[in-house]
């Protein structure tokens, strides 16, 4: 299921991320990409232990450790450490993007150790979707084709199993920042169940105040939780 959380970033965020990454030290974005992956993959991404990446990658995490929709629709038990590509035109003038792919199973980063199962795919947009051409996030779902393309500062989360792609990028630049999560729910229904449930119980509380209902719901809510979470 996927879920649009918005205003991860304030648009104040958004334009200090977008002046870091003005004259960052971009690379061939296929280094990180599986074998399958590589094949299919055109565009740069930020090494990940430049200057530029430390510094954005604690910005992003702060962002998502304040925001209460991040982790009530992910539930995340690990992330893998934030990236950031960069879409637009290559040396040859041909238009960047990023084939049909599913993103490997286990992410394993060799400087911490850590390896993380991939539940969750995550894209935090940071281009204004008016500044660039092309560059859709195509996700194939369970309900079909989903084409997104969001205001910079939201935030898109969607399963790791899904097939998607970037469609290529004809004018302007597209820039992210891409991660996984491990969910303490590895069942997307199941995560799917429960985030319905909480925005249920948070529109009770906000239409009738803090009811009987609503609080017999918190409870189911915290029970399933409790049931199905690996923390």
């Amino acid at each position: 299921m996927l879920q649009h959380i918005k205003q991860v970033l304030t648009p104040a965020e958004v334009r200090y991320a977008q002046d870091l990454l003005v004259d960052a030290p971009w690379s061939d974005g296929r280094a990180s990409a599986g074998t399958q992956a590589a094949l299919v993959k055109n565009n740069t991404q930020l090494p990940h232990e430049c200057e530029v990446a430390r510094t954005l990658r604690e910005f992003v995490l702060k962002a998502l450790d304040r925001h209460p929709m991040f982790f009530a629709a992910s539930l995340p038990k690990k992330l893998f450490t934030p990236r950031f590509n960069r879409y637009g035109q290559s040396v040859n003038a041909e238009p960047m993007f990023y084939g049909p792919h599913i993103d490997n199973a286990i992410r394993f980063a060799p400087d911490t150790g850590l390896r993380v199962r991939t539940d969750i795919s995550a894209t935090l947009f940071l281009s204004d979707p008016d500044s660039y051409e092309g560059g859709e996030l195509v996700v194939h779902d369970s309900t079909g084709v989903q084409r997104i393309k969001l205001a910079a500062g939201d935030l898109v989360l969607y399963p790791s199993t899904s097939v998607h792609q970037v469609t290529p990028v004809t004018g302007g630049t597209r820039l992210a920042c891409f991660f996984w999560i491990e969910s303490m729910v590895r069942s997307d229904e199941k995560r799917s169940l429960l985030i319905d449930l909480d925005n249920t119980i948070q529109a009770l509380r906000t239409k009738h105040g803090e009811t009987a209902e609503a609080v017999a719901l918190t409870g189911t809510y915290h029970n399933l939780l409790r049931q199905w979470a690996d923390s």
